[in-house]
């Protein structure tokens, strides 16, 4: 399993949050593949300091799951076949699931992972932009979806621009600019069935004939969503491969060991004093448990936790301190033991 640390060379910088941008910007997007992975100090280290490894925790690590490496592979392959694709739309890729496994991660580190190897195909070019991200905004229509691409490239959009110049712009931007792969999350908000969901899927659909670029979609559950229903669902079905990221199971011992694996990666990066190693490993069936198999919320009991140890001075986690963190609604629901249904007693006539 790989981790990997998102975070910038310092652990603390009260600046780097006022200069945040939102990677569905180009300069976002530049700022978030340049942060290098951090090689956190050892936790005995006495010059790291409280603040630093709070820090440190609140944004911890991205794990590799096994069905990141599925799509990572899928889209390789992909990217292959359409190298040479002339005149017709290409083969994409939709990833769906639901909420909180990963999806958006997933696009984050594969369109990371494909830009990184552009720059080392391609040393010192900075006329190219490999990988373009962004979301459907809510209640889109074409206009405001194709909007969305020119905000990223930085295009001055004038009050009386239409939706086709705006296209255009966009489209011969990222023509020059050579780009590869275009990454769209959220697509589940797209309702094919109102008028202007239906004409924003056909301005996906026309923006993938005319950008020679592999096309991603992520959104949840997008098979049972209306985006894939009517005439319009039916050719995006017919050219798009979707790969289910779910929770992971934990039904066989092949994946009980993956799930194993995953939580002693986590544990492994833990930069707490006085915890003890393999407590969290001992008690996987429990965090599976607790989580269902859902990476968001398996990394927000272990992060809650680890910053509970941090601030209470115990610096250790234990299944004690794990039962007192309370998740999202969804997995507290779904880890609840079923209620028992009490019989009501009978009632019984005073002549009986």
């Amino acid at each position: 399993m790989v981790t990997d640390v998102p975070a910038d060379s310092t652990l603390h910088d009260g600046a780097r949050a006022a200069a945040y941008t939102p990677p569905t910007t180009r300069d976002g997007w530049q700022q978030f593949v340049a942060t290098p992975p951090l090689q956190p100090p050892p936790a005995a280290d006495e010059d790291w300091s409280l603040e630093e490894r709070l820090d440190y925790h609140s944004r911890f690590v991205v794990l590799t799951t096994p069905a990141m490496e599925r799509i990572s592979l899928s889209l390789r392959r992909l990217m292959l076949l359409n190298r040479r694709q002339q005149g017709t739309a290409r083969r994409g890729l939709i990833v769906s699931g639901p909420p909180t496994t990963g999806k958006t991660t997933t696009l984050l580190e594969v369109g990371r992972t494909f830009e990184l190897a552009e720059q080392r195909r391609h040393p010192g070019r900075t006329d190219r932009l490999p990988v373009v991200f962004l979301a459907v905004p809510p209640a889109s229509t074409p206009k405001m979806l194709v909007s969305e691409f020119a905000r990223f490239l930085g295009i001055p959009i004038a009050a009386r621009m239409n939706q086709a110049q705006i296209t255009d712009a966009v489209c011969h931007l990222l023509c020059l600019l050579e780009t590869k792969l275009v990454l769209v999350d959220d697509v589940h908000l797209l309702d094919t069935r109102t008028r202007s969901g239906a004409e924003t899927s056909d301005q996906m659909k026309h923006l993938g004939e005319r950008i020679p670029a592999t096309f991603v979609y992520a959104g949840v559950d997008v098979e049972a969503s209306p985006l894939l229903t009517g005439p319009r669902g039916a050719q995006l079905a017919g050219r798009f491969t979707l790969i289910r990221n779910t929770a992971l199971p934990c039904a066989t011992e092949e994946q009980r060991e993956i799930w194993r694996a995953l939580v002693t990666d986590m544990e492994q990066a833990l930069r707490l004093r006085h915890h003890t190693p393999q407590t969290l490993a001992r008690h996987a069936d429990y965090l599976h448990q607790r989580t269902g198999g859902v990476m968001g919320s398996l990394s927000h009991l272990i992060r809650e936790a680890a910053l509970t140890a941090l601030l209470d001075g115990s610096e250790k986690i234990n299944k004690k301190l794990l039962a007192g963190i309370q998740l999202d609604i969804r997995a507290e629901q779904q880890a609840r033991p079923p209620r028992k249904r009490i019989p009501r007693p009978r009632s019984h006539n005073a002549g009986s």
